[in-house]
């Protein structure tokens, strides 16, 4: 690849397609908090942005198969036909092959109730060698007619790798793989990432996963965020000023941002709890709590936390 010029990249008033990864909200007693999950893909919706469902801030990990497929089925129902896409995800243990005929039946339950697969990784698809791992996709590529690649940094789940360049070269090969979720939170490997997609295929969503680094918007990604689950109806305000060349953009993404670099510090993965201490400071769902499987913030992060969101609700109240 040829050196990178960020400046170069930049894609001022561009339409920024904005997936949001669901939380899937907990009671106290750990059991899932269905009320909550729906009136939280409804916002999602009713903001305009995609809800991501069985994603990792979903738990899509942690949670079994027919809470899964549950999950599929009510934002089925709340989407009305809506875009929506989910993980098909397929547990497994390191040095257990791929099981692909999981993966292919998660996928036609996802493409049967109208959602869009999103291929989370596993021991077995990372364990491979690449030219392994692409036919993969491509035989994915040849059971459904839209999907999204995904590559996890092991940050978040063990069972996550980024691409090299020449893997993700050949993602692009697929016309059924409309693009990729890239959650490497390492801003050059993105940019490389749109610089190779701008050369091969102009049409190939860059989903930025960079919860450290949001504008990457800025530079021609689209995203695909846990952290936009904490405020859906703020980042759909964001990406409007950016359409609009307005310049509220920056403050408001400085806020964003500052939830995210917050939110997501080490250890990364507990930004899920992050996310529930923040959508229930808001009385947007009942219960703060995290899976039982899930890392926890203190109960330290809550001041802050409400300092954030005062200042989120003046700027959507402003609007």
């Amino acid at each position: 690849m040829s050196s990178i010029d960020p400046i170069s990249m930049l894609r001022p008033q561009r339409k920024i397609k904005g997936i949001s990864a669901i939380l899937l909200p907990l009671l106290s007693d750990a059991s899932i908090d269905w009320k909550g999950f729906e009136s939280h893909v409804q916002r999602t919706l009713d903001a305009g942005l995609v809800p991501a469902v069985n994603m990792d801030t979903g738990y899509g990990n942690l949670i079994d198969p027919a809470d899964r497929l549950q999950v599929i089925n009510r934002t089925q129902e709340l989407s009305e036909g809506r875009e929506f896409v989910a993980g098909a995800f397929v547990q497994d243990k390191p040095g257990q092959s791929l099981d692909l005929e999981s993966y292919l039946q998660e996928i036609d339950r996802i493409v049967g109730s109208g959602g869009i697969p999103v291929i989370v990784q596993s021991h077995g698809l990372i364990e491979m060698p690449e030219e392994e791992i692409v036919k993969t996709y491509q035989a994915i590529g040849h059971r459904c007619d839209r999907f999204y690649a995904f590559e996890l940094d092991p940050v978040f789940a063990p069972f996550g790798q980024i691409y090299s360049l020449e893997v993700y070269q050949a993602l692009m090969g697929i016309p059924s793989c409309l693009g990729a979720k890239h959650s490497s939170l390492n801003r050059l490997l993105e940019w490389e990432r749109l610089q190779l997609r701008d050369l091969h295929r102009p049409d190939f969503r860059v989903c930025t996963g960079n919860d450290l680094a949001i504008d990457m918007v800025m530079y021609g990604s689209d995203y695909l965020l846990g952290l936009s689950t904490f405020a859906p109806e703020a980042f759909a305000l964001r990406d409007s000023m950016w359409h609009a060349g307005d310049p509220r953009f920056y403050e408001l993404n400085d806020l964003l941002q500052y939830l995210g670099t917050f939110s997501f510090r080490p250890p990364v993965s507990a930004y899920k709890h992050s996310a529930a201490m923040f959508l229930h400071l808001r009385e947007q769902i009942d219960s703060s709590e995290t899976h039982p499987d899930a890392l926890r913030r203190p109960d330290t992060d809550l001041p802050i936390l409400q300092r954030i969101s005062d200042q989120l609700t003046t700027w959507l109240e402003g609007e």
